[in-house]
Order: structure tokens, then sequence, then C-alpha cells
């Protein structure tokens, strides 16, 4: 069939009642190449969002940086990513020949966002490659325009692991305009292309992730492009990854959590613009300071 959505985003389109018009939409939208454009888009970013599932099949949001061309296209079924792992990032894991993987192309100071869904070929010392499965842009809503640069790093790498919310985790937490999630449907025994791992930006005004007690966040899910990838994920899989950038002190926050979606009713509306709301149980952090090598301004 090698449908552009699986079962899971396809029932959250009947719940919204655009499934007829994303049936024609996206299988002329979601290709299963990488277009020039977005070639070339890749190839001139210095950081790169992944998202993976480790052998537990919890997944994981997770950033690669070096200078710019660090990631290639040699042709329109192929991406080359010139760049290992983080200190302490749980893609040193989940890296492996074979695994799902998504990736998200995000320029914050343009607003530009392109993301592909594929499988890992190659894994070697300098980096790997990813076999295209999809390949699709996104619309720049809630991103907030600030500009990377690749930087020395930041001395030794230092993790704190915990089960719940410290202060400094609650502190970065409440201070961000911006994360990552990645979820997963990784079912592969039929080959449909839209099965895997997708990673997908979020963003709103500083604080609008809430943090409700030491384990659990509400975070509003705005109008998007209506594909519901993330969604469609979690509706079949709770389980997903978040990933929060100190940009000020270069902080990487990873999160292991369950989701649990409120669609309607006194909560969401009580958030101004909220469609609906994601709830995130919190099961284990990783916060690490000192591995990532960029700097960030205001564009």
């Amino acid at each position: 069939m090698n449908a552009a959505f699986h079962p899971g985003e396809r029932a959250v389109q009947r719940r919204m009642g655009v499934d007829q018009r994303l049936a024609e939409i996206g299988p002329r939208v979601i290709r299963d190449h990488l277009p020039e454009q977005h070639r070339e888009f890749f190839a001139q970013l210095p950081f790169l969002i992944a998202g993976t599932v480790d052998e537990a099949g919890q997944p994981w949001a997770s950033v690669l940086a070096n200078p710019p061309g660090f990631v290639q296209s040699p042709d329109a079924q192929t991406l080359s990513v010139q760049a290992r792992p983080l200190p302490f990032d749980p893609l040193q894991q989940t890296l492996r020949p074979g695994a799902a993987i998504g990736l998200l192309g995000i320029e914050p100071h343009t607003r530009r966002r392109n993301r592909l869904n594929g499988r890992v070929r190659t894994v070697n010392d300098e980096g790997f490659s990813v076999d295209v499965q999809q390949s699709f842009g996104n619309c720049p809503k809630y991103i907030h325009p600030r500009r990377a640069t690749t930087a020395p790093g930041h001395g030794e790498a230092r993790v704190h692991r915990a089960d719940r919310l410290d202060a400094a985790a609650r502190r970065l937490i409440h201070a961000a305009d911006t994360f990552f999630i990645a979820t997963a449907f990784t079912r592969t025994d039929d080959g449909e292309r839209s099965h895997g791992v997708d990673v997908s930006h979020r963003g709103g005004p500083a604080g609008f992730v809430r943090i409700d007690d030491d384990r659990s966040l509400t975070v509003p899910d705005y109008l998007g492009n209506f594909f519901f990838n993330t969604l469609g994920n979690l509706v079949v899989n709770p389980r997903a990854g978040l990933l929060f950038i100190d940009f000020a002190r270069g902080e990487l926050l990873y999160l292991a959590v369950d989701a649990r979606l409120t669609w309607d009713g006194p909560e969401v509306d009580a958030v101004d613009g909220a469609e609906r709301l994601m709830r995130f149980s919190v099961r284990e952090l990783s916060r690490v300071e000192g591995s990532l090598p960029l700097a960030w301004r205001e564009a």
C-alpha cells in the first residue's frame, strides 16, 4: 500500500474531520525522496535533531552538531551525517544499522524546517547515513527566531540523572520557548514507509510548558498542518522522548515520558490558542552540561 499516513495518524485525522483532504494531499507532499531544495537546506545547517528508539522501546530526541556542511545528500534517497552523538546522548546506544530514525532540519532564524524519516544504512567513526522513506516540509509557526553558530565546547561534559524533575530541570523547562519531541510507530513487517520514528518541534511563549509537579508536564497543542504525525504516534504508542535546550547555558535536558491527550473540555478552553493538551508523566531524565558545541543569539 505504501501509504503516506499510518493508522494512528489517520485516526486523528478522522477525529478532526480532515481525513479525506489529507488522503489526497499526503501522497503529493510527503515524498519518498529528498527534493533538491531540501538537500540544499540540510547542507547549510549547523545542527540537526534526531529521533530514535532504544531496545526497551523508549523514543529519544537528540541533537547533533558540527560546522555547516556536516549534513550532505549524495543522492535524493540518501542523507549523510558527519557527526557522532554527543556525550551522554541516548543516540550513542540507539544509532545502529537498520534502526528507524527521524530527522528534523530546522533553521530558527529563517523559521524553516524540513522533516525526514528513514532507516540508518551505515554507521562509522565519522557519522552515519540514512535511507530516505519520507521527506516533507513543515509550516514556520511557533519557531522562536534565534541563530546557532558552532562554538568550542563548554569544558568536560557532565550528566545528572533522576527519575523526576529537580530544581535545575524545572528552571530550564520554565524558561523554555522550544522543545523537541520524538515519538514512534515502529511496526516494520509490512514495509509501510509511514511506519517509523518521528521527531518534531514544539514552540510557544516562554513558560508554555506547564510544570504540574515534579513528574508531570502539560503542553498546549496548537493549530498545525493537520498531518498529526506526533499525535498519531501517541494514539498507538504513548511513550515519547523530549529534548529541551538551554540556549543561554548550553545545557541539554532529555526526558523519557508517557503521554496522555486531552482532546477538549474546560481545561483546553482555559489555555489561549490550544487545540488540545498533551500531558506528560516523567519516568526518567538526564541533564547534560558542557556537551553542545553551539552558541546561540537572538535573530
